[in-house]
């Protein structure tokens, strides 16, 4: 009985040695840490970016690449004015994974909300600023630009990459 019971310690303290420990949310990361993230975030990019592009390659629709790093299916959506900080919008968006798969039933909606006063994924502001009224576009979304490392705690996972179909109201 000493035998199992020396054994299964070792074995714990074995296994609790190579723990890797997470700071607290707020905490503070090591130099190594916050390279070793900033390389996968930058190596997981590259990798979607590639794998986007070929799905955009494989689609009878254009989508064209944004300076922001995502796409969307209006050409020349930059030479529409840009709306500013303060403006009011709304609209409607619905997100889908790249297999076509609807994740949420009903749209996410916000009615007459001031740009650059709201928090709402970056490639969907940059793309409402230049939308008109009644205009709508599909937007390709890096999981960076997306929900990135942790998904938003409900449908969809950590890394994914996100269709986005918006419409202004």
């Amino acid at each position: 009985m000493k035998r199992i019971f020396l054994i299964s310690s070792l074995v714990l303290i074995g296994c609790a040695q190579n723990q890797q420990t997470h700071p607290p949310v707020g905490g503070f990361l090591s130099e190594k840490d916050l390279t070793t993230s900033k390389n996968r975030a930058k190596n997981l990019n590259a990798t979607e970016r590639i794998q986007i592009q070929d799905w955009v390659n494989s689609q009878q629709e254009k989508f064209y690449p944004m300076s922001l790093n995502y796409w969307v299916n209006v050409e020349n959506l930059r030479q529409n004015p840009k709306k500013n900080d303060g403006e009011t919008v709304s609209y409607q968006y619905d997100m889908y994974d790249f297999d076509g798969v609807k994740l949420y039933e009903t749209p996410k909606k916000n009615i007459n909300v001031q740009l650059g006063h709201f928090e709402e994924l970056k490639a969907v502001e940059d793309a409402l600023r230049y939308l008109n009224k009644d205009q709508e576009a599909t937007l390709l979304v890096p999981s960076v630009l997306a929900f990135g490392t942790y998904g938003d705690n409900e449908k969809i996972p950590n890394d994914m990459p996100l269709i986005i179909k918006i419409k202004i109201l």
